[in-house]
């Protein structure tokens, strides 16, 4: 299966569901208070945000919820659990609602997964 091209991550936003394109916004928005040096991309058929050494995190689309993951997060000390996922090195925690952003603990996860750590 091919995966669909975007050509900016606001063009990959609007080609999302409304209810997804809402918990995108409000993590879009989390990263730019929380990281603003990150740059927004699409690679790999979704929105990522990149630091100077490369992808840091990415949101995939899913039926009803998005996943708000971590390019290395199973490097990442997630003391809450929060972590999802099996793969030698992506993480994710599923957001179902803008609610369910945890500032404080997303925060934590965001910041050192932009140190590299």
């Amino acid at each position: 299966m091919k995966m669909k091209a975007y050509a900016s991550f606001d063009d990959y936003v609007a080609g999302q569901k409304p209810r997804n394109r809402t918990i995108i916004g409000a993590l879009r928005g989390f990263v730019k208070r929380v990281q603003p040096g990150l740059s927004e991309a699409v690679k790999w058929g979704n929105g990522c945000w990149v630091g100077k050494s490369g992808p840091v995190a990415y949101v995939y689309s899913d039926t009803g919820y998005v996943q708000f993951g971590f390019f290395r997060g199973s490097s990442l000390k997630d003391p809450r659990g929060l972590l999802q996922g099996k793969a030698q090195y992506v993480r994710h925690i599923k957001v179902r609602d803008p609610s369910e952003i945890d500032e404080r603990a997303f925060a934590a996860l965001l910041k050192q997964a932009a140190r590299g750590r």
